[in-house]
Order: structure tokens, then C-alpha cells, then sequence
């Protein structure tokens, strides 16, 4: 049997790192859609996208995100996961609205919790309305899932019928406030998942690439990018987000996975047309 392909993830800028940490992070969009379309060339199938205002910080403005796709989509036929995070501070109702921008997936976050130094608020009641605006324009959710509780929250969504199979899942390890990134907590969450689910493994910092090739060991799927990780290897930065994707593709190469085409992660996800 042939080794089923991985999905690379990229996650070009996130909500935390600053030019002070890095002068390679893209801020603005055009910006961001050159370092996708990098990306893509190098292997990525998805980019995971938050977007930053004029001043460089986190924002939820429509008009920001219709540019951006709008240049990613013009330079590269990438998958385009929006977050529906945007920062800890970012309003609910603005969040809400983001997905009026109808990207084909969207990250799914389950759970009010710390965030390093901060509050991440995600009460149930406004993750419904989100499943449920997801649901209405067909929009892929990706089921962030930062500690073991989250996976519970995510099969109760499944089983209102908020959420259609197969179910995809971000395991995020390594956010203070969240579950540490260790070998035990990655097994404990791919165990309780669906038997269909899809997963990707995003550890963050120095994690990133341990727990890339772990996931991909299990038949999963991994992230990486500056939102995850700022560093090529321990006291070098990475010049950009490729150098990151071309490691992981060389981890994926290593351990005989081919990377998933844009079309093959589309099937694999089970995505509504482009459009719908």
C-alpha cells in the first residue's frame, strides 16, 4: 500500500511574533500572499492565515482579508484556512463577520482559556453561532484543540450535527495555558479521535519539527511557519516562512510521505466546491 500524502500547513504571520522578534515576518498582504505563494511552491497545500493592520497588529477588518485572499488566490491555487481566532483581544462579533469573506476552510477554536498572559475567550454559546455560520456557507472548520477537554467539546458540535465527517483537528501543544508538548498528550489526543478525523500536529517554539515528524509517523498531518515557529534550527531565525516549509518536506521525504497536492488535500477534507 502506497503511504498516504501529508498536508503541510503554513502559517505565515499568527497573532504574536512582531518584527522585533523577527524582520522576516510578513505583515502586510501583499506581503503575506508572497510569502504563501512561496510556501506553496515548496510544498504547502493550505495556508492558515491571520491577518495585520496598517500599525502591524492583529485585526479582524473585511476589507484587509478580501485583499489578501484575493492576492493569494491571483499568485497560487493554495488552500486558503482563515482564522477565526485573530488574537485573544479580538472581538467576538468581529470575528463572527470574517467568515462573510467565505474561505474554503477556517480554524474552529472550542474553548475559553489562558493564553499566555491572556484570556482567549470562546464561550459555548458563541462557538455554536460559529459552527453554525460555518455550516451555512460551507466553510471547512479546523477544530483547534489546545487541551484534552477541547476534544470533548468538539464530538458534542458533531453530535448536534454542527460539524460533517470527516472531522479536521488542529493539535496545538506548547501555548502556555494549554497542554505541554509531550509524546504522552499528542497519543492521548489522536486516541479519542474519530476513526475519520483528519489531524495535523502544530507544537510551537522548538517543538515544531520533533512533533512534525512524530504526527507524520502516526499518519497525521503538521503545520509550521513563523506563526509557529521563528527559528530554522536552535540560535538561527528562519529567513522567512519556505525555509520552514522546505524542512518539513524534507522530514515528510525522509520518512517516504509525498505531499498532499491541493487537490488531493481537497478530497482528503472533503471540501465544498470553490464557490459554494
Amino acid at each position: 500500500m502506497n503511504p498516504a500524502p501529508v498536508v503541510i500547513t503554513v502559517g505565515p504571520t499568527g497573532a504574536q511574533a512582531t518584527r522585533e522578534n523577527t524582520p522576516y515576518l510578513p505583515l502586510t498582504a501583499e506581503e503575506i500572499a508572497a510569502e504563501v505563494t512561496a510556501a506553496y511552491e515548496a510544498g504547502a497545500s493550505v495556508a492558515s492565515l491571520h491577518l495585520r493592520d496598517a500599525e502591524g497588529l492583529p485585526t479582524a477588518d473585511l476589507e484587509i482579508g478580501r485583499r489578501t485572499i484575493a492576492l493569494i488566490q491571483e499568485q497560487s491555487p493554495i488552500l486558503v484556512q482563515l482564522s477565526s481566532g485573530v488574537s485573544p483581544t479580538a472581538d467576538l462579533e468581529d470575528r463572527l463577520r470574517l467568515m462573510d469573506l467565505k474561505p474554503r476552510m477556517a480554524t474552529l477554536s472550542l474553548c475559553s482559556m489562558t493564553f499566555g498572559q491572556v484570556e482567549f475567550r470562546n464561550p459555548p454559546d458563541f462557538v455554536r453561532r460559529l459552527a453554525e455560520r460555518m455550516q451555512e456557507l460551507n466553510i471547512k472548520p479546523e477544530l483547534e484543540v489546545y487541551d484534552t477537554g477541547h476534544v470533548d467539546a468538539a464530538l458534542a458540535l458533531a453530535a448536534d450535527g454542527l460539524l460533517s465527517a470527516p472531522l479536521q483537528f488542529g493539535i496545538v501543544m506548547g501555548v502556555r495555558g494549554g497542554m505541554a508538548a509531550t509524546h504522552e498528550n499528542l497519543l492521548s489526543i489522536v486516541r479519542r479521535l474519530p476513526e475519520d478525523a483528519v489531524w495535523q500536529a502544530i507544537a510551537i517554539g522548538r517543538h515544531n519539527f520533533d512533533f512534525a515528524a512524530l504526527a507524520m509517523t502516526l499518519g497525521g498531518n503538521a503545520r509550521t511557519g513563523l506563526e509557529d515557529n521563528l527559528y530554522l534550527r536552535r540560535g538561527e531565525l528562519s529567513p522567512g516562512n519556505v525555509p520552514l516549509v522546505s524542512k518539513m518536506a524534507a522530514i515528510a521525504a525522509a520518512l517516504d510521505r509525498p505531499l498532499a497536492t491541493v487537490e488531493e488535500t481537497e478530497a482528503m477534507l472533503k471540501l465544498a466546491p470553490a464557490g459554494q
